[in-house]
């Protein structure tokens, strides 16, 4: 972790520190509501060095379909599939993603349907 802020020439507080502890430890890409959980931060400072650490490229954002910004450590590109109906996101590593469409880069791709849980509370 420390070499990784280094890197970036940033300084490593104890915010950041506990913010890319939670992240390195996550499983699927989580929105502030999920980190506030298990972080004592103000949403100021937590916004402020999720953006600073997306400049500098360690960690990889973007928005669900319920409007809520989602955050994950950089690590190689991968699907994450969105259920349509609880919102609930998970990471597919084994989807063949692009790195480029038509000299376009493709930072992150979304599939969206149903997951398993949903859909068998409509049997």
């Amino acid at each position: 972790m420390e070499t990784l802020i280094k890197d970036k020439n940033l300084r490593l507080t104890s915010a950041r520190a506990s913010l890319l502890k939670i992240l390195i430890d996550a499983k699927k890409p989580l929105c502030y509501e999920e980190l506030k959980e298990r972080i004592a931060m103000d949403k100021t400072t937590f916004y402020r060095n999720m953006n600073i650490f997306e400049e500098k490229g360690i960690i990889r954002s973007f928005e669900s379909s319920d409007k809520k910004r989602y955050h994950e450590l950089t690590s190689p590109i991968h699907a994450h599939f969105i259920c349509s109906v609880c919102n609930g996101i998970a990471c597919i590593e084994n989807y063949p993603v692009p790195k480029h469409i038509k000299g376009a880069q493709v930072d992150t791709v979304i599939v969206k349907g149903t997951c398993a849980s949903c859909c068998m509370s409509f049997d």
